[in-house]
């Protein structure tokens, strides 16, 4: 029997420890099959294997890692202050906004 966190924080948690870790299988495990990420750009991945794509190479090279400054939640929403480093020269501070729904995350927007 397949067990879901049922807390979307837990779920956002784990995600963020798979990213630090540079895991791509646990990162990727996270999210739906059919999860949309809107990113800050304009751009938007469609689908877990291309999130997988996304982030393969930079994990690879060990080069990403975030940084919580403030979470907030409500319902099926988490949202991050974020500081991500090691993906420009300087780091990026970001909002995050996650939708967490049967345990997996299925929406990701970024902010900023």
């Amino acid at each position: 029997m397949i067990m879901y966190m049922t807390d979307p924080r837990e779920v956002v948690e784990q995600q963020l420890a798979a990213y630090n870790s540079h895991d791509i299988d646990a990162f990727a495990a996270m999210y739906a099959e059919d999860v949309v990420v809107n990113r800050s750009d304009g751009s938007r991945l469609e689908g877990r294997q291309a999130l997988r794509d996304r982030y393969a190479g930079q994990f690879a090279e060990g080069r990403c890692r975030a940084e919580i400054l403030a979470r907030l939640s409500e319902g099926d929403w988490v949202v991050d202050h974020e500081v991500a480093h090691g993906l420009a020269d300087d780091p990026i501070r970001v909002l995050v906004a996650y939708r967490v729904r049967g345990g997996l995350i299925d929406r990701v927007d970024f902010h900023g």
